[in-house]
């Protein structure tokens, strides 16, 4: 029935003297840790011939409406099904010792391991990705879902689609027909790549290899005293990990890394923006070894002109005290990362534009009218004296800082900003231009606010600034 059994049979790769078991999943969700398995369809293919089995598991959770449209599975087929420990013993004995085959197979082997963590199971396996497959032997088509295949080779569906058994068994006649359309040792090659184990540094446990996820997010390499080597973010962690560990693609400074790597955490995000606010986050607080040097932003603030005697006088204001700033009542411009960028700025100013040095706060103002040291050497144009009308110098100063403004906060309270699925959003909330946290549903807004405020960060600001202005018409009015 399906001559790609006697084709690889010929391959001498050691893998392939697995048989293959072919697998779908359908789930409440796209997140391993958070959602849980509703139906599971295995196909056994091997020298004994095709076995086909399926169960519906009860997922001990609401399966979300659109998960529920799309794979016609709910919440009360469910509700008498067996749960994954119920059906662990019969799921493993099926999936032992063989080739785990599946579309977007990473998908539900992950989701495969984590119910098995949850009941205390070990579960590994030979992963063969019928996606990447496709990839390889079919690269001048732009689709490879599962869906696509159907239509590019006219793939018979028995049963109905986004059900599990039916999807599993949609996958060894692709393979019969990538036998059919290209050379046997073609097929064989492509493979073999895809199933080629990736070398391990010697100080990392080779498991956790498996458990890398192919979603996007930050990953962190740490040494074995526990300090951090390397912050990295990728829309596909477990591909970036294993980059690094590519033999090609090694550089000396990257060797001596990985001679000290004993461990590897990682935070899946829900979207670019989430990770890109985290990886600023880990860099900045672990600060690891092999990553970039950091620009310091330690003293981060801003300059706030206040008004003395007539003259508007900036003031070094930390970002921590932004919250008592009033952008509709005060000038505010920035923000600097340190200190000494808004006294650099206010040193160029004065230098080169004829401001007082006295009025901008870089030398005292003394009781009686004196020069300051500028005016002397014609460096300023004498504001100090009353040679320049306050009122003009005001005008100036305010001209040429126009362009530091620091940006008005555009809303009258928090928004959000969501990423991640329709079933399983993520909402970032940010409130002048500080970003809160993360929420799942408005109603979780009051519990985040109540935390207090988040402190001003000024790599997120960048970040949150171009992702509003880039989103504008996404943004969540709370």
């Amino acid at each position: 029935m399906f001559p790609f059994r006697e084709a690889l049979n010929r391959v001498t790769n050691p893998y392939y003297s697995e048989p293959l078991v072919f697998v779908d999943l359908e789930t409440t969700g796209a997140t391993p840790a958070s959602d849980r398995i509703t139906e599971i369809g295995i196909v056994q293919v091997d020298d004994d011939g095709v076995r086909r089995w399926s169960s519906l598991v009860n997922p001990q959770q609401p399966i979300p409406p659109f998960i529920q449209r799309l794979t016609g599975i709910d919440d009360a087929m469910v509700a008498d099904a067996p749960t994954f420990a119920e059906l662990a013993e019969t799921v493993l004995a099926k999936l032992q010792g063989r080739v785990f085959v599946a579309h977007n197979a990473r998908f539900d082997y992950g989701f495969l391991k984590q119910e098995c963590q949850r009941l205390g199971l070990r579960f590994s396996a030979p992963v063969l990705c019928t996606v990447k497959l496709s990839r390889k032997l079919y690269p001048k088509e732009f689709k490879h879902s599962l869906d696509a295949l159907v239509a590019r080779h006219g793939l018979a569906i028995d049963g109905d689609r986004h059900r599990a058994l039916s999807d599993a068994a949609l996958l060894p006649a692709f393979l019969d027909v990538a036998l059919r359309e290209h050379p046997v040792e073609v097929v064989q090659q492509a493979i073999a790549e895809l199933l080629r184990q990736p070398r391990i540094p010697a100080g990392l446990d080779p498991a956790v290899i498996d458990e890398l996820p192919e979603t996007g997010g930050c990953y962190t390499f740490y040494a074995i005293e526990g300090a951090a080597l390397l912050v990295g973010r990728s829309h596909n962690i477990r591909k970036r990990v294993l980059q690094h560990f590519a033999a090609d693609a090694r550089k000396p400074r990257e060797l001596e890394m990985l001679g000290k790597l004993t461990r590897i955490d990682w935070r899946e995000a829900a979207g670019e923006f989430g990770a890109m606010l985290d990886e600023a986050r880990l860099i900045r607080t672990l600060k690891p070894v092999y990553n970039p040097r950091p620009k310091k932003s330690t003293g981060a603030c801003v300059l706030r002109l206040s008004e003395h005697d007539r003259a508007l006088i900036p003031e070094v204001v930390d970002l921590a005290a932004l919250g008592q700033i009033d952008p509709q009542r005060d000038f505010v411009f920035g923000p600097f990362r340190a200190r000494r960028d808004a006294q650099r700025l206010l040193d160029k100013l004065a230098d080169g534009t004829g401001l007082c040095r006295q009025l901008l706060g870089l030398e005292p103002r003394p009781v009686v009218a004196a020069p300051c040291s500028a005016q002397p050497l014609g460096k300023c144009r004498g504001a100090c004296i009353g040679h320049e009308p306050l009122a003009t110098h005001n005008a100036r100063l305010l001209s040429l800082l126009a362009k530091h403004s620091f940006a008005d906060w555009p809303y009258p309270g928090p928004v959000g900003l969501v990423e991640g699925p329709e079933w399983a959003p993520e909402i970032h909330v940010i409130d002048r231009w500080c970003h809160l946290g993360v929420i799942h549903e408005a109603a979780e807004l009051g519990a985040l606010q109540a935390a207090g405020p988040a402190e001003f960060d000024f790599d997120a600001y960048k970040l949150i600034q171009f992702e509003l202005k880039r989103r504008a018409g996404e943004v969540l009015r709370f």
